[in-house]
């Protein structure tokens, strides 16, 4: 085993996600973890690639308070399991990178000092992401660190697909439509590839259903629009987050409900989507599995969103070769992706319904014009071949 190791980081508001890789060319992955409920009663679960259970336990409140003490705690189990590993770089998974981010790049101070002008963009994602950044530098003060963006993916947008209809002084200053998502759909581009090079060649969809959910069209493996904006409110709705909304709603809770930007922020981001519709949660499985007339709703308008975006990212590809599913409920939820294609004949789209039923990689019917794929994705391996690269 390589004495060389990659450590990969994605930080949230109270949640820090690691896996360890080899920092071979193409990474393989030797454990995951996740530690919750950072800045409470933190939890560590750190389990090996295979699935045996390393570690499984409460933090410390005093290193369960930070990121940087939650990840110290961390380590010890990690490398009391691989005692070999010395951590050559550490990837990140940050959220925004602006207008200057096409690629991943080494964080040096320059390129941190930048990412620290983005959290107005992102003020509910892009702290936290630093504060990763923060910590994976104070435990290896050695390591290369290397940051991959979710906006990276998107940055070759025509510009009728980067912008919005506002005075152009807002487009300079970076009001512009970024996408997110970038890694998972990455993975995807290279998936189809491998797996079927006619189809990346073409007109894809790629719908990520999970508790954040967007949709992006590629032509040739790269990104051409997104159903999300400015930000990762926009386009299809969410676990908890609204999706696309009439700019007039924002003002009418300012003047009529006498809302304040904390207030709506947390509405928008916390309180809507599949929770808010429903009155019950955020979960997809929750709700397929509840007989509320309110759940049954939030559902169908989840479906009646992605056939939407499915119709126009469709006409902004200027055809559809594939469309391919993937996230926690593109990837398991079978009843969605039923929902989703009926009614879509007229693109193309023909299901498989046993196909579907078992979860195949094809679950379109053979006289289907357009491909229908389920794809697993892989953000983490995304990033760690992004750190194995920038860290030789």
């Amino acid at each position: 085993m390589s004495l060389n190791h990659l450590l990969v980081l994605n930080a949230g508001s109270s949640s820090l996600k690691f896996g360890l890789f080899t920092a071979e060319a193409e990474p393989m992955a030797l454990a995951t973890g996740l530690i919750e409920r950072i800045g409470g009663a933190a939890e560590l679960h750190l389990k090996r690639a295979g699935g045996a259970v390393i570690a499984d336990e409460t933090l410390p409140e005093a290193e369960g308070a930070t990121h940087r003490g939650a990840l110290h705690a961390a380590l010890t189990p990690l490398f009391d399991a691989f005692p070999e590993a010395k951590i050559l770089g550490c990837g990140h998974r940050i959220v925004h990178g602006g207008r200057n981010y096409a690629e991943p790049v080494v964080l040096n101070d320059h390129a941190l000092s930048y990412l620290e002008t983005l959290v107005p963009f992102a003020p509910l994602h892009q702290p936290h992401n630093l504060a990763g950044i923060a910590a994976a530098q104070a435990a290896f003060p050695q390591a290369q660190q290397v940051g991959c963006f979710d906006t990276a993916f998107h940055r070759h947008h025509p510009f009728v697909n980067d912008t919005f209809a506002l005075p152009r002084r807002f487009y300079e200053k970076g009001v512009r439509r970024y996408g997110f998502h970038g890694l998972s759909y990455d993975y995807i581009s290279g998936q189809l590839k491998q797996m079927a090079p006619s189809l990346h060649a073409g007109r894809v969809v790629v719908a990520h259903l999970g508790n954040g959910a967007s949709m992006c069209g590629m032509v040739g493996g790269r990104s051409v629009a997104s159903s999300m904006g400015f930000s990762a409110l926009d386009g299809l709705p969410m676990g908890t987050r609204s999706g696309q909304l009439d700019p007039g709603v924002l003002l009418y809770l300012m003047d009529q409900e006498g809302m304040d930007p904390q207030q709506i922020s947390d509405l928008l981001y916390k309180d809507s989507g599949l929770k808010g519709m429903s009155g019950i949660g955020s979960d997809m499985r929750t709700l397929l599995a509840s007989d509320s007339p309110h759940a049954a709703e939030a559902i169908d308008y989840f479906c009646f969103r992605i056939r939407r975006e499915l119709g126009g990212l469709a006409a902004a590809l200027e055809g559809l070769d594939a469309l391919v599913f993937t996230g926690g409920i593109g990837e398991h939820a079978a009843e969605i992706r039923s929902r989703t294609c009926r009614g879509m004949h007229w693109l193309g789209v023909e299901l498989d319904e046993r196909r579907n039923a078992r979860n195949e990689t094809l679950v379109s019917t053979e006289f289907s014009r357009v491909r229908v794929l389920v794809i697993p994705t892989n953000e983490e391996l995304v990033i760690a071949r992004a750190a194995a690269r920038l860290s030789r």
